[in-house]
């Protein structure tokens, strides 16, 4: 039994290197597709989780204003000679105390946010240095 074997057509390097370039340029377009992608999810995925933390955090603005008005009358009510604006100074004193506090834990962890895909942003950063400088 005789096998008819045809030779493979002969391709020049240019068009060799051509499809290496064609086919890195794709990968590079899919790779800033994917980029795309993760950020406009991520920014959704945030959007939808602020919704619910500007509720939360409206509702327990509410709440902690009810709560330090309570605190406020109740120290006159305990030590009656304790003038009103007394305790409002005391207790405003304190929040200030506590916010400040609070606002500098937030601002160190905020620093080591990032939002970008690091591991794609890496991965197209890797195909344009392969892309301008093959090796």
């Amino acid at each position: 039994m005789a096998v008819d074997m045809k030779p493979a057509p002969e391709t020049s390097t240019t068009e060799l290197v051509g499809g290496i370039l064609s086919d890195a340029q794709d990968l590079l377009k899919q790779q800033f597709a994917l980029f795309r992608h993760e950020v406009i999810d991520d920014l959704r995925k945030t959007r939808d989780a602020g919704v619910f933390l500007g509720l939360g955090a409206a509702l327990a603005l509410v709440g902690s204003i009810l709560f330090m008005m309570m605190l406020v009358h109740a120290i006159p009510w305990f030590f009656p000679n304790f003038p009103l604006w007394g305790s409002f100074g005391l207790w405003s004193a304190g929040m200030f105390v506590v916010a400040v506090v609070l606002y500098q834990v937030g601002s160190r962890k905020l620093d080591k946010v990032n939002i970008l895909p690091e591991q794609t942003a890496e991965a197209i950063k890797e195909n344009v240095q392969w892309i301008t400088h093959p090796k």
